[in-house]
């Protein structure tokens, strides 16, 4: 087996490994972040709105969610970064969520409790989908959606410090034989 030919060539090698992986380490920080940010300001609340026994209820959290989305300026767009589906579409999502909005401010106080269960109902099947993994309830909302509106370049950040991880990793096991 061929040894490094120095110990400044091992050194470096083992930087520029660390140094690759912190980069990616970086990106899946941000990701992660991104995530919990969307989560806690938008996501979470359309769960409780979906959960909500009550039209008072539901209309807070809606509220909350959308109001996130307009000061984000999340209101319209896609998601995709090669191309464009209908599921990455934010501007019908966001349109969606509006028009729900819009049924529960609709409802009377003199509204029967059946037409009011109906309503929550409606929205809760509005609000989430039921093609998680093993039958898991999800909120709807477009996918990369936590990244917006700078998919691409979260996209390319990942590949690229994927890539480094990958080729650091190769050079470094090249060098050591």
């Amino acid at each position: 087996m061929k040894k490094f030919g120095n110990k400044k060539d091992s050194v470096g090698i083992v930087l520029l490994i660390v140094l690759a992986c912190l980069i990616f380490c970086t990106f899946v920080t941000i990701r992660i972040v991104k995530s919990v940010i969307f989560d806690r300001g938008c996501e979470g609340h359309l769960k409780r709105a979906a959960d909500s026994s009550t039209v008072e209820l539901a209309k807070q959290e809606l509220t909350t969610a959308i109001t996130y989305l307009e000061q984000g300026n999340i209101t319209s767009g896609y998601t995709s970064v090669l191309y464009k589906t209908p599921d990455e579409d934010i501007g019908f999502w966001y349109k969606n969520l509006k028009e729900s909005l819009g049924e529960l401010e609709k409802v009377k106080s003199e509204a029967t409790q059946l037409e009011k269960t109906n309503l929550l109902m409606k929205l809760r099947e509005t609000l989430l989908d039921n093609s998680g993994e093993h039958g898991k309830t999800n909120v709807t909302c477009p996918s990369g959606i936590s990244l917006f509106p700078n998919n691409v370049a979260y996209c390319f950040f990942g590949w690229i410090s994927g890539f480094l991880v990958l080729a650091a990793g190769v050079f470094g096991l090249y060098k050591s034989l």
